[in-house]
């Protein structure tokens, strides 16, 4: 649920189903009887039994609409709280509208975005921890935005499980907001569907969908103006972000370990919590980076790591070397290395190893682009430079982590 569109709804959709599954069920007693749901008011024009007697109702099916209208009052203010200019907070709407003008674009691109938070949903189900998990997700989706030039507009979220349960989907959905707001997104629409027997008990899913603007003229990469000698600028991720769970919940089966057992690599913690240490937003540092200076290209590293992101926004010709002695990875990336036997190449194709984003810059901007994010709140680095190369691009690492 969100401002400007109808907001979670179960998985039927519309009112209108809504109010003909009512009468089809005959919920009433009387003809004539007035019923209201969702806040429609109809009237039962035969008369029918009352449920539990004779007739089913939807609930007894597995879908609860007041649950999923319980959840809407709880979410509406935290959704609320994500308005910005362009994006209304009015509800009702059939769509969720966006005005670019009153946004400030004159000749905007738009650039869309959709991903989810893979088996990191997992850890968290299994941790009974789901505070942060909203952040994955719209970090997931508005970090690919803004490394496009794009600064995010809205967001919309989808919410699936077999039974709904308000207070674990209240939590979710209070998180994606509390994301959109601190990158200035706002939450314009979602989706809770319920659907008996598609999900396990307790079991979820949820997709995002972003949406941002950049001015024609600024839309990133500009792989025509990147050269050899061009400086490679790191910023730090959290940790594993949200990409490499199969892999990391393999290591604990093998292990024999749980969400609740102790962190090897972190102190006065269990695993659940530490691995779900939350997805950096790069949305607000990016930005500030980009106004400050000349950046050539910017990349995501997500899931393929350093190794398969970062050649996706090089021209041919042009290859990237890594030192890899250049920073210190977090110490998840060691244990998961030694506890799973995983070698140096699968874990730089795999996961991020401590470097959540990195900007191509001239040689001479290096400076003032590592103050911006450093000024932003963010861990900037140099950690490479541009060579050049033969062919389609690739990455070279040397030195040692």
């Amino acid at each position: 649920m969100a401002p400007g569109l109808y907001g979670h709804a179960v998985a039927f959709g519309s009112r209108e189903d809504q109010i003909a599954i009512a009468s089809e069920h005959r919920f009433g007693e009387d003809a004539g009887e007035r019923f209201v749901i969702s806040g429609e008011v109809g009237v039962y024009m035969e008369s029918g039994t009352r449920p539990g007697r004779h007739g089913l109702t939807y609930r007894q099916a597995g879908v609860d609409i007041d649950a999923a209208d319980a959840l809407i009052s709880r979410i509406a203010p935290a959704a609320r709280a994500t308005r910005r200019p362009g994006a209304s907070a009015d509800l009702g709407g059939f769509g969720g509208l966006f005005d670019l003008k009153a946004a400030g674009f004159k000749d905007p691109i738009l650039v869309a975005s959709t991903d989810g938070v893979g088996t990191k949903l997992r850890i968290a189900i299994e941790a009974r921890h789901f505070s942060t998990i909203g952040q994955d997700l719209v970090a997931m989706c508005v970090n690919d935005i803004v490394v496009q030039g794009a600064e995010p507009l809205f967001f919309l979220d989808y919410y699936a499980t077999g039974k709904l349960a308000l207070e674990d989907a209240g939590v979710v959905i209070e998180g994606i907001a509390r994301a959109c707001r601190d990158c200035g997104c706002a939450l314009i629409g979602g989706e809770t569907a319920e659907m008996p027997g598609l999900y396990a008990p307790g079991d979820f899913d949820m997709a995002g969908f972003a949406v941002g603007a950049v001015e024609r003229e600024r839309v990133l990469p500009k792989a025509s103006a990147m050269h050899a000698g061009d400086l490679l600028v790191g910023v730090a991720s959290s940790g594993l972000h949200s990409n490499g769970f199969s892999l990391v919940r393999r290591i604990l089966s093998d292990a024999a370990l749980s969400c609740d057992s102790p962190a090897p690599f972190a102190r006065d913690t269990t695993l659940g919590p530490a691995l779900l240490a939350p997805t950096r937003l790069y949305v607000k540092s990016t930005l500030a980076a980009i106004r400050a200076t000349n950046v050539k290209g910017l990349a995501h590293i997500t899931g393929g790591g350093i190794t398969e992101n970062l050649p996706r926004i090089l021209p041919e010709g042009l290859d990237a070397e890594i030192d890899l002695a250049a920073w210190k990875r977090q110490p998840v990336f060691a244990w998961l290395a030694r506890a799973g036997g995983v070698d140096e190449q699968e874990m730089l194709r795999t996961f991020n190893c401590g470097i959540g984003l990195i900007a191509v810059v001239a040689l001479r901007e290096a400076d003032r682009c590592i103050a911006a994010f450093r000024d932003a709140g963010e861990s900037a680095s140099p950690i490479g430079t541009l060579v050049a190369g033969e062919g389609a691009p690739r990455v070279r690492y040397k030195g040692a982590a």
